[in-house]
């Protein structure tokens, strides 16, 4: 599995007003909608939904929301850079100004799983989180995500 099968360029989004989870968790809802199709609200219920089992902020800047969803066919991801960091309630208690989203169809099992591990693995590299702080371009940041992937396979 690689991040380019799961996030389009489309997809990543620099955001400058996100004030709470919630807020964000919308945003969110509106780039996946478009992508997937499906009522945005809808997809901000799923992430609050799986949101109440626990924070998926988990630590140093980063959050990965995320939900199953009916009537999708694959897993399909939305990346944010947030230019001012909100309270997540992460495990370390730091404010969170990335946030990558994956969404999975609700018979997904072990793929849903890999893609988590996937972008977990991408943003535990600090280098990683550090250049996309850096480039606050959805080009750019495309481009490191899907680099990074790459480089680590390697």
């Amino acid at each position: 599995m690689e991040l380019s099968s799961i996030l389009k360029p489309e997809a990543v989004r620099i955001l400058s007003a996100a004030s709470s989870k919630k807020r964000l968790f919308q945003e969110i809802a509106d780039v996946a909608s478009a992508a997937l199709s499906m009522d945005a609200q809808a997809i901000v219920e799923s992430l609050l939904e799986r949101e109440s089992l626990g924070p998926t902020g988990v630590g140093h800047g980063v959050a990965l929301p995320h939900a199953r969803l009916p009537d999708i066919d694959s897993v399909t991801g939305v990346f944010v850079l947030l230019e001012k960091p909100i309270d997540f309630g992460s495990v370390d208690r730091q404010p969170v100004d990335l946030a990558f989203s994956l969404f999975a169809p609700e018979d997904a099992g072990v793929d849903h799983l890999k893609a988590l591990a996937l972008v977990s693995r991408t943003l535990r590299e600090q280098t990683v989180c550090a250049k996309l702080r850096a480039n606050p371009d959805p080009v750019k940041i495309y481009a490191i995500l899907t680099e990074a992937q790459s480089v680590q396979a390697a």
